[in-house]
């Protein structure tokens, strides 16, 4: 698999998912700012696993539901690494409570952080993208965006608007050569999911036809192929790494 020439940006990439992701376009030769908020050492430890194998990697920290720090760290990102040729939008964070329950700013976090986040950076990596006449992003979205959730009203609304801002976006920029699609991941183990009842677990993980929860690794070779030069002609997409979840919905 060859990626598309240029820096790759990996928000919210100290852990789970994002960590996953940076490392494997880091393996596939891309340089890659890694995002993180709050967890310096975590984002350290990410850089320095990338520059062990023979990688090239910073750590950036900005918080991406702030436009001036989106715009900040797509500009650090293309200062120390090159110009921006890959956009991963995975940082995100959960809120989970009934509708009824739910307060206002769990609400209006979630949305910022998810779905505000993703628009903040894709704006601020689109303006050298568009110049170059070249680009991917990778959205992270969710299969409760296609789904719904009882209990994470926010994060479904969150991830659906992604939906909609990938399509929205593919179609805007799709004169110029950049592409814009969206990974949906099932019941992924990461620390996020670790924190849930067992009883919880057992339950989707009996509903998921190839009975086994995914890994981090699975959701990055996903992005890693949207990524790649092999994706050229694939725009506007939902990819499901869901191991058939979203079917049984």
């Amino acid at each position: 698999m060859v990626l598309i020439p240029g820096t790759a940006v990996v928000t919210g990439a100290s852990r789970g998912i994002g960590r996953a992701i940076a490392l494997e376009l880091a393996r596939l030769g891309a340089p890659v700012a890694v995002n993180y908020a709050g967890r310096r050492e975590a984002a350290k430890e990410v850089v320095e696993s990338i520059i062990a194998a023979g990688g090239r990697a910073i750590p950036i920290q900005a918080n991406v539901a702030e436009p001036a720090e989106a715009e900040r760290l797509v500009s650090e990102a293309e200062h120390e690494l090159g110009p921006l040729g890959i956009l991963v939008n995975n940082a995100g964070i959960s809120r989970d409570g009934l509708v009824l329950r739910m307060k206002t700013e769990d609400w209006e976090q979630v949305i910022a952080a998810n779905l505000s986040g993703v628009f903040h950076c894709t704006k601020a990596a689109l303006k050298g993208m568009l110049k170059q006449r070249q680009g991917r992003i990778v959205n992270i979205a969710s299969i409760v965006g296609l789904t719904g959730n009882a209990g994470q009203a926010n994060y479904a609304a969150a991830k659906a608007g992604i939906i909609g801002l990938t399509k929205s976006v593919a179609k805007e920029v799709a004169a110029r050569n950049i592409t814009v699609n969206a990974v949906a991941p099932g019941f992924i183990a990461t620390e996020m999911t670790e924190k849930l009842p067992a009883q919880v677990r057992e339950s989707y993980q009996s509903r998921i036809p190839l009975e086994r929860l995914g890994v981090p690794a699975d959701i990055a070779r996903a992005v890693a192929f949207l990524a790649s030069e092999e994706a050229a002609y694939i725009t506007g997409q939902v990819l499901c790494v869901d191991g058939g979840l979203s079917m049984e919905a």
